[in-house]
């Protein structure tokens, strides 16, 4: 379950990540060039495209961090200071500073 979650958000921040102003830009204009967005419309369009992009990295970010929040924990690894400290000891006992 879990696992499906996180590429479920990866994939997400992938084709969020993929579109750019230009991008939209060029969506837009192929729009109009097929009659389906009027080309007043075309800037409010792209503004609209962009918006929900940075929408979208907002979440994806926000569901990183609550997945790593969620599984990090669980895989019982080192926090900084405790690698620091076990280093540290490790030097100290093979003779290095």
């Amino acid at each position: 379950m879990s696992d499906f979650i996180i590429k479920k958000a990866i994939l997400a921040g992938l084709g969020a990540l993929s579109i750019t102003r230009e991008k939209a830009e060029s969506m837009a204009k192929d729009l109009v060039a097929k009659g389906e967005l009027a080309q007043t419309g075309e800037a409010k369009f792209v503004k609209d495209v962009m918006e929900w992009v940075e929408e979208g990295k907002a979440a994806v970010e926000k569901k990183m961090e609550y997945m790593a929040k969620k599984v990090l924990p669980s895989l019982n690894l080192p926090t900084r200071k405790e690698f620091d400290a076990l280093k540290a000891k490790v030097a100290k006992l093979s003779g290095k500073k």
